[in-house]
């Protein structure tokens, strides 16, 4: 017996390419957000190998903590423009870029030494961060938040010190080591 062809309504090839076109488009943008992801990684590592290890004292999240060690190795750089890119959407650009100028002025040379990171509060939407820097003794506090909608910009810092004096000032709060203002760890 003869089977007759099926027929085609019209357009339906294009439907095919269409949705195959839909299809790759979605693959290739999922490749390249994976290898974003592992760009980003690979950038990470490479900070993390060519920088001064990071002390911690506290309990940050790991956003949190991986916020302050950019913000350290950033010091450390002088890369002005990469520090002020942190900044949380509370203040202008304009704000962001003179306190990564002040910032990076004021602690450059203690951020390419050991730096001491004191994570204070729980960090599930913001945190407070004094910064120790042993080879200047400096002290800085860093105020982090999550930032956007619902937190979905992630954690940035707080930059509105367009005054190099209060840009330096160290909290009147924070005790001059680390350690100090953190409850003893129960057995």
């Amino acid at each position: 017996m003869y089977a007759p062809r099926p027929v085609r309504p019209p357009g339906s090839r294009w439907k095919t390419v269409t949705a195959a076109a839909v299809v790759s488009a979605l693959a290739s943008s999922v490749a390249t957000a994976w290898w974003m992801s592992a760009d980003d990684d690979l950038r990470y590592a490479d900070d993390y190998a060519a920088h001064e290890p990071l002390r911690t004292v506290g309990f940050p999240s790991a956003g949190t903590l991986r916020l302050t060690q950019q913000i350290v190795w950033r010091l450390a750089d002088g890369s002005e423009d990469s520090l002020a890119t942190m900044a949380t959407s509370d203040g202008s650009g304009a704000e962001a870029r003179s306190t990564a100028g002040n910032w990076v002025q004021a602690f450059r040379a203690g951020a390419q030494g050991p730096v001491t990171a004191e994570f204070h509060g729980e960090g599930s939407v913001r945190q407070s961060v004094v910064l120790y820097f042993e080879r200047t003794r400096q002290v800085k506090q860093l105020r982090l938040r999550l930032d956007g909608i619902g937190g979905e910009d992630g954690w940035r810092v707080l930059m509105r010190e367009t005054d190099p004096r209060e840009a330096a000032a160290p909290p009147t709060w924070a005790p001059a080591s680390p350690g100090a203002t953190l409850p003893p760890v129960m057995p």
